[in-house]
């Protein structure tokens, strides 16, 4: 027995080429974190949280982060900040599948 969620959660997803894959790792009252795969050419499309923090922690991959219309590609290991209302995204902009949790608290 493990307490890593991660492998289990994330080593079987395979999505195809332009699409985004999720597991839910951690679901309480207060928080969730929530694992996004994204094959290459795809997107999490840019949203806002307005009563709740988002914290991006890039796993794997290099994705490109969107948040308030700027964008920059991030090499795993990284970690992004979105403050309540900050619209934020993601999309996978290279050959190889890009991995990242979002972290939210508190729930809204």
């Amino acid at each position: 027995m493990t307490l890593d969620r991660y492998a289990d959660a994330v080593d079987d997803l395979d999505p195809g080429e332009g699409e985004v894959a999720t597991a839910e790792l951690v679901v309480t009252d207060d928080v969730l974190v929530k694992a996004f795969v994204l094959a290459p050419g795809s997107e999490v499309d840019p949203h806002e949280h307005a009563d709740a923090t988002n914290v991006f922690h890039v796993l794997e991959g290099q994705p490109t982060v969107i948040r308030e219309g700027d964008s920059e590609t991030l090499t795993a290991p990284a970690v992004v900040l979105n403050a309540r209302g900050d619209v934020h995204g993601a999309r996978n902009d290279t050959d190889e599948r890009a991995v990242l949790t979002a972290s939210l608290c508190p729930l809204p």
